[in-house]
């Protein structure tokens, strides 16, 4: 890590002081060593804590009532007579149960789960809600949870109800009721990141354990996450969270990744309980496999001889390394997980296959079950609810999940699965047949294909599959533990493998190629972003030159200028001309600089101003003098408030400054009414990119403030320049922090040699009218009037102008008028590649209005 100070603190009033100060470079440090920082990460923790008094002082009460009851291993039949909260307790007059319920927790998981919980809320609860609301909205949580939650059991057991019927006599104990309302309340006052994924947190987890487990307290606490929420959106100051926010396309992924996890663990979690009677629990033994009773056993042995040996068989499983053949679905969906959250449109595939394959069975043992009463239909309805939301959240998000893994990566990955699955199934089938005598009754080859379904199945699966030989002796016993369980633990980690490959878009070899041939030679201040993930490549025949595009129904549009040996660029328009004209595509070269427009003139095309770019020259810049003033103020209130300029690679900075930078950029892109741009525009992905340097404004506790990341321009195979894209800032954070870092940036870049600065280019926005405006002209300008609220294109251009920059046109060029409607939407398109039809709706209400 590189760190930048700011200039110090400017001292005194004369002008020429304040130039001096303004104009000196940032100071490079070294990295704090391992140990420093671990004792930095300690100091920072001790005083989290510190700052917390009532957090620890219910953490001591908690854990001393519990001792001094006896109930740290459970309360007493007496305490939680007297003491715990449920109809039977209301019913005889109880009053005061949903407040004594507070102090005591059911078991020792149960005081480890809360001690953890009121961890994670009670310290940030006190510094971002004060420590009276903080324990008046636990308390009041409690008391309402409890209340409403009980009601709620109580209505549904009058009116008949299976499962609150069920539920109806138990009595609950414990602080997480509170908690979880507290924890809703809290999420109003978290950045928008962490308060999207608190509230899918703090609504799921007791969903969860009220769907699969189902006891009296998993309502109570759904009850109060309930009222948490909707109290919290009343006590948040300004304007209500009460709207649809819009998030990233990463943090969608991220959120439907969570949903799949909590299917993945509903199951897991029911199986700690003995007595768990939730409604979605019905089936949950085909998501993860019980051990069967002796009960059970004795009913199997009761049918035939052969059933009860299949029976022991099962149980048997369950002493061996195959019990982890039980958890082969949850394990499925937790790797499935990880691709979706990667975006990969491969992993959003297997999981709808697999939710829809799960619906399937269900129906087919309805009809199988033949004749059955309204209760198992109750049943089978509810356990069919969990596999068609996720379905149907699936499909409502599918447009997130684009991504591609390359050819090589899915053509491996095939190869490995077949390859597992035909050397299981031949061992156990070939070296079966070797050991036939060691079945029962004894193996054939058919019978042992017959029996190759039940070895890659879980083990609840045994009794639905036809008969198949029972192994009795050591050989097969081996390969009945481990041929399924090789083969899926091939296959979980190649997928995983596959998963956390780097995702592309384009031929890699032809980027590489591309790559090199900009970093050797060079292009324009945007010629980086033709290395961005999504482009193809067009060379020229002697390799000097090349052209990144995408092709957009019948339109190839260029991402920027031509690149490569600049005696060959201008030549390369007319060569990407042919090139698309001999496959029927219409070219456009989008965001290019007068050189490319001339080159196209040449040919007889029009073309129209698009952005303006804004290059600040470094080599005599100096901070000084009364046009500077805004840049020395933002400079001289960073060193005073502690806060210091850093230079990190985004892939090598740590995971809690990564962390910010993914909730400053949420925050962002919630506060948008139409989705983020791409195409020329960066986002969080194209950071972690080696060439790419982060520029990040920390303060001494810190908390980032805002970031700016530059892309080099080449010359010779060196950085001579740097090109300003992605730029966020804190809302609450320092006012000035976007021109104190690009301030840093330049001092910076003038003190390696740099020879200029291009803050980019502003689309739908230019600073002058250097030429009489066509029509066409007229009406991009009226476009970026429009949605200046939107996107603030014209506002960003009037913030750059605070450094002084010199401007120069960047075009677009079109060889056929005709062709504009096409390459309207081919531009659209590449902007705004996830337009929802409600968003296109909504971006034309702005138009007309």
């Amino acid at each position: 890590m590189i760190r930048a100070d700011t200039a110090p603190a400017l001292i005194g009033q004369r002008e020429r002081e304040r130039d001096r100060g303004a104009d000196r470079a940032p100071v490079t440090r070294t990295p704090e060593p391992g140990p420093q920082r671990a004792r930095r990460t300690a100091r920072l923790v001790g005083a989290w804590l510190r700052s917390a008094p009532l957090t620890l002082l219910l953490l001591v009460l908690l854990w001393g009532v519990g001792a001094a009851s006896g109930s740290l291993s459970g309360p007493s039949e007496r305490l939680l007579d007297r003491a715990g909260v449920g109809v039977p307790t209301l019913a005889e007059g109880r009053w005061w149960t949903p407040f004594t319920s507070l102090f005591w927790c059911s078991g020792p998981g149960a005081y480890v789960f809360t001690t953890l919980l009121l961890l994670l809320v009670g310290p940030a609860a006190e510094r971002r809600l004060g420590r009276r609301r903080t324990l008046a909205v636990l308390v009041v949580g409690q008391l309402a949870g409890t209340l409403l939650g009980t009601g709620l059991v109580a209505a549904g057991s009058r009116a008949g109800e299976q499962w609150t019927e069920s539920v109806a006599d138990q009595v609950a104990i414990g602080p997480g009721v509170g908690l979880f309302a507290l924890a809703g309340v809290l999420g109003y006052r978290l950045t928008v990141l962490w308060r999207r994924r608190l509230h899918l947190l703090v609504l799921l987890v007791p969903l969860l354990m009220t769907l699969y487990v189902g006891h009296l307290q998993s309502v109570q606490r759904c009850a109060a996450a309930l009222l948490g929420l909707g109290v919290g959106a009343l006590l948040s100051r300004g304007r209500l969270h009460l709207r649809t926010r819009r998030s990233s396309h990463t943090e969608t992924r991220v959120l439907v990744a969570l949903c799949l996890v909590a299917a993945a663990f509903g199951p897991l979690i029911a199986s700690f309980y003995d007595n768990a009677t939730g409604p979605f629990n019905t089936f949950s033994e085909l998501y993860f496999s019980h051990r069967l009773s002796p009960d059970e056993v004795a009913e199997f042995c009761a049918m035939s001889a052969h059933d009860c040996a299949r029976a022991h068989a099962v149980e048997r499983i369950f002493d061996t390394p195959g019990r982890l053949m039980a958890a082969l679905f949850p394990a499925l969906l937790l790797v499935l997980a990880e691709g979706l959250r990667r975006g990969l449109r491969f992993a959003w595939r297997i999981t709808v296959g697999a939710e829809l394959l799960w619906v399937a069975l269900l129906v087919w043992l309805y009809n199988d079950a033949g004749p059955v009463s309204g209760d198992v239909i109750q049943y089978f309805v509810e356990a069919l609810l969990l596999p068609l939301l996720t379905t149907c959240l699936l499909l409502v998000t599918r447009q997130r999940f684009r991504l591609r893994l390359p050819g090589r990566t899915v053509r491996r990955l095939a190869a490995v699965l077949g390859g597992a699955a035909v050397a299981a199934s031949a061992a156990y089938a070939g070296l079966g047949v070797l050991a036939a005598d060691q079945f029962e009754p004894g193996a054939t080859f058919r019978g042992l294909l017959h029996g190759l379904p039940a070895q890659f199945l879980p083990p609840a699966y045994n009794d639905l599959l036809p008969d198949y030989p029972i192994a009795v002796g050591p050989v097969a016993r081996f390969l009945e533990t481990y041929s399924g369980l090789a083969f899926w633990a091939v296959a979980l980690s190649a997928l995983l493998l596959a998963f956390r490959r780097p995702v592309v878009h384009t031929d890699a070899a032809a980027a590489a190629r591309a790559r090199a041939l900009l970093t050797a030679h060079g292009g324009g201040t945007l010629s980086f972003i033709t290395t961005w993930d999504g482009n193809h490549y067009w060379f020229d025949e002697e390799g000097r030159a090349a052209v990144a595009y995408r092709v957009l129904g019948t339109v190839a549009l260029t991402t920027g200028d031509p690149f490569g040996e600049p005696a060959a660029r201008a030549r390369a328009v007319a060569g990407f001309a042919h090139y698309c004209d001999a496959r029927g595509w219409t070219p456009c070269f989008y965001s290019v600089s007068r050189d490319t427009r001339a080159a196209a003139a040449q040919l007889g095309w029009r073309s129209v101003q698009v952005a303006e770019d804004t290059v600040v020259a470094l080599p005599e810049l100096a901070f000084t003098g009364r046009k500077w003033q805004d840049i020395r103020t933002a400079l001289n209130k960073a060193g005073r408030q502690g806060i210091t300029a850093e230079w990190w690679a985004h892939h090598e900075a740590p995971l809690a400054l990564k962390d910010q930078i993914r909730s400053i950029s949420e925050e962002w892109v919630s506060e948008k009414g139409l989705p983020e741009m791409g195409f020329t525009l960066g986002g969080l992905e194209e950071l972690d990119d080696p060439d790419v340097r982060v520029l990040v404004a920390v303060d001494e506790q810190r908390v980032v403030h805002g970031l700016t990341s530059w892309m080099p321009v080449y010359e010779d195979g060196v950085p001579v320049g740097w090109t300003l894209d992605f730029m966020r800032r804190r809302s609450d954070g320092f006012r000035g922090v976007n021109e104190f870092l690009i301030a840093s940036a330049a001092l910076g870049f003038k003190e390696e040699g740099a020879r200029f600065l291009s803050l980019s280019g502003a689309p739908l926005a230019r600073s002058g009218q250097d030429e009489e405006p066509t029509g066409l002209q007229r009406m991009l300008d009226w476009m970026g009037r429009v949605l200046e609220p939107v996107y603030g294109f014209r506002s960003l251009l009037a913030f750059k102008a605070k450094f002084q920059p010199e401007y120069r046109p960047m075009y677009m060029a079109y060889p056929d008028p005709a062709a504009l409607p096409g390459i309207t939407r081919a531009i659209g398109k590449a902007y705004l590649p996830h337009l929802t039809a409600a968003q296109g709706v909504r971006l034309m209400r702005r138009l007309s209005g």
